[in-house]
């Protein structure tokens, strides 16, 4: 049976102990540069809206996968070179340090680009 997430505590209470830091690492950084951003779980991962989607994430065996959507990546595609990344994704290997900011730059892009289209 598939695990159910309802909220992102309930993703990383159910994570192995190892990855935990590393998720609330990223969550801190998403929560301190978009304040105002709506925790969710959305597509069974954790994510974060602010004027339509912001953010998503979730860990796998050997990385942690990082959402932004294709925007986002294009707009950051020197800064993400050096790890495997795909036109909607970002992968940061568990054995390496959390690159807040670069996350923190890429969740600044994604609102702005957000607050634009409401303003549109």
């Amino acid at each position: 049976m598939k695990t159910v997430y309802k909220t992102i505590d309930d993703y990383i209470t159910l994570q192995e102990q190892s990855v935990k830091p590393l998720l609330e690492t990223i969550r801190r950084t998403i929560k301190e540069t978009a304040t105002e951003a709506e925790e969710c779980i959305s597509y069974q991962m954790p994510a974060f809206k602010q004027n339509g989607p912001l953010v998503y994430f979730a860990v796998y065996k050997n990385h942690i996968g990082f959402y932004p959507t294709g925007s986002a990546i294009a707009a950051f595609q020197k800064e993400i070179s050096g790890y495997k990344n795909s036109k909607g994704a970002v992968q940061f290997p568990l054995d390496q340090p959390i690159p807040t900011d670069l996350i923190r730059r890429m969740v600044q892009f994604k609102r702005n680009e957000n607050l634009k289209k409401v303003k549109k």
